[in-house]
């Protein structure tokens, strides 16, 4: 599979993805898993999993998550797909790898939910012969749950979503090459978003600019379904989203847009200087720019995201800013999902240790604060990063403004 991003349209010059072998392999990975855990049956509402396992791309709705659209795939056969009548035509005339499909109703209510459990999902699972089996599920409403346990009863529920975590954790080659592209997009958004930061502009604009440019090029949206710009002040503590705040001289200003694209995530956000800086704020930034250079020294094979968060966090300290980290993650693996495990930097001490292994990709991300700054004291750099044999790739490559550097 190429090693760069080569472009997003299908040429007849370049060997670039097979799409249909995509499609197959996520299923048969999953259907493996499925053997090996002894689960008959998945029934999956997350977008990040429909989209993996049928390659859906369906209408998206804000706050309406596993409601609109779902698949259910056995250990040998093609997806199911259940999903609402307004794609159901679209399936039928452009997705020949969708052989099965279901029509959904309204899930909100629950003499609906019941129906499509007694007519739909009840004698569906009974011709697929996995009645009495465990069926895996990632995510459900309570309407949902009640129609599960009350009329599933000959059926074990199991937990789909972290096992659907496992499945996605290693990246397939085609993968790789989609989250490449996302990156590539990714980049060019930001770039954008950097031109735009001038003093008189506002949040909001910087925003509306790196926006257009991600649909010019086809991203389906944001890693951030609202696009995080924040200048200034609103970086000590974040403020995770643009708002009409007016970019001064001498703020920082931190970007973090990113894109999706065939149904893959690309994450890169870095912080920028609106003017010049001052000293506080190079120092703020620096001990940000060393803590993720230690980051990647370390993210490669024979270390554990316990142990590069350790060192990211330990990296502040030269600049007395160990306890200025945000309360938040430092690091997440993506794919089909913009933030999913494993993470690193977790706050909890009891999350999961998990060895860097080749095939991993994740979106690092150090981010130190410091209230009571003249033109704000919050810095944030990301980068995406695939683990591989012997070591890493960074795969964005938004410039740094190094004028914040001491």
């Amino acid at each position: 599979m190429p090693g760069f991003a080569r472009g997003q349209f299908m040429v007849d010059y370049e060997q670039r993805c097979d799409l249909d072998a995509l499609r197959r392999k996520r299923v048969e990975k999953a259907q493996r898993a499925m053997r090996e855990q002894g689960i008959d049956a998945l029934l999956m509402w997350k977008v990040e999993n429909t989209r993996y396992l049928s390659s859906l791309r369906a209408s998206f709705l804000a706050h309406r998550e596993a409601i609109r659209s779902a698949v259910l795939l056995t250990q040998t056969g093609r997806p199911h797909v259940l999903t609402n009548g307004g794609e159901i035509p679209r399936i039928k005339r452009d997705m020949p790898w969708i052989e099965a499909f279901h029509h959904l109703t309204k899930l909100e209510e629950q003499p609906l939910m019941d129906k499509l459990v007694t007519q739909t999902l009840r004698p569906l699972l009974k011709d697929l012969r996995v009645t009495g089996g465990k069926l895996a599920i990632d995510a459900m409403s309570f309407i949902q749950f009640s129609a599960y346990s009350r009329l599933l009863k000959d059926v074990e529920l199991v937990n789909g979503d972290s096992f659907m975590h496992k499945v996605r954790r290693i990246k397939l080659p085609e993968e790789i090459y989609m989250i490449r592209e996302a990156c590539a997009i990714a980049d060019a958004v930001n770039q954008e978003a950097m031109d735009q930061v001038k003093a008189g502009r506002r949040e909001c604009d910087v925003a509306a600019a790196a926006m257009k440019v991600l649909h010019h090029y086809g991203g389906e949206m944001a890693h951030l379904v609202s696009p995080f710009v924040a200048s200034g002040e609103h970086m000590s503590p974040p403020t995770r989203f643009a708002t009409d705040k007016i970019i001064r001289s001498g703020d920082l200003v931190f970007i973090d847009i990113g894109a999706q694209w065939n149904g893959y995530f690309g994450d890169v956000a870095r912080t920028v200087i609106c003017g010049k800086p001052s000293r506080r704020q190079k120092e703020i930034y620096t001990a940000v720019h060393e803590s993720l250079q230690k980051g990647l020294e370390r993210m490669r094979p024979g270390f554990t995201n316990k142990q590069i968060a350790h060192d990211i966090w330990e990296a502040g300290e030269k600049y007395g800013l160990k306890k200025n980290w945000f309360a938040l993650s430092i690091g997440h693996a993506l794919g089909t999902s913009p933030n999913e495990p494993p993470y690193i930097g977790e706050p909890d001490p009891d999350s999961e240790e998990v060895p860097m292994t080749p095939g991993l990709v994740f979106a690092v991300e150090p981010l130190i604060w410091v209230p009571d700054v003249v033109g704000g004291g919050g810095a944030r750099i990301e980068e995406t990063v695939l683990i591989t044999e012997d070591g890493n790739e960074v795969l964005t490559r938004s410039p740094m403004d190094d004028r914040l550097l001491l």
